[in-house]
């Protein structure tokens, strides 16, 4: 069994900001021009949208036009935090969870991102969680956390 990816990271603005630019501001912060279905074809996606409401699809749009599913929205609480299935790249079935929770402290708010349901991808699910482990690092703790 693949144990859970947990990171966490503290910004300096209030649960409902850190929960806007997470969601409504992706295409802002999100790194595509290296972690997207696009990057791995040597391009930057045109678009990164993010639905926001349970059932809501998380996806980019390609240079071509074409669309890549990233997600979908599972569970929906705003500012609180929100789950989605995470597949970019890949197919829903081999889908795993990720999760946001957006806490109130005294710097700010605490963000911490919680991915699980490795055992989907099988004898690849090691591997793969390794190499988020250290792209969280990078997506939630550099590049999110640099849009404040």
């Amino acid at each position: 069994m693949t144990d859970p990816i947990v990171k966490s990271i503290t910004v300096p603005v209030p649960v409902a900001d850190a929960f806007e630019v997470f969601t409504s501001h992706i295409s802002r912060w999100w790194p595509g021009h290296d972690h997207s279905v696009s990057a791995s074809q040597g391009a930057k996606p045109q678009d990164i949208v993010f639905e926001q409401k349970t059932g809501g699809a998380i996806y980019e749009i390609q240079p071509d036009g074409t669309r890549s599913d990233w997600g979908v929205v599972q569970h929906w609480t705003p500012p609180d935090g929100f789950s989605m299935t995470w597949h970019p790249g890949g197919t829903a079935d081999r889908a795993t969870l990720v999760t946001l929770e957006f806490q109130a402290v005294k710097a700010g708010t605490k963000v911490t991102l919680t991915h699980t349901g490795w055992e989907v991808l099988g004898n690849s699910a090691s591997d793969t969680a390794h190499g988020y482990d250290s792209g969280w690092d990078y997506v939630l703790g550099e590049c999110f956390g640099g849009a404040f």
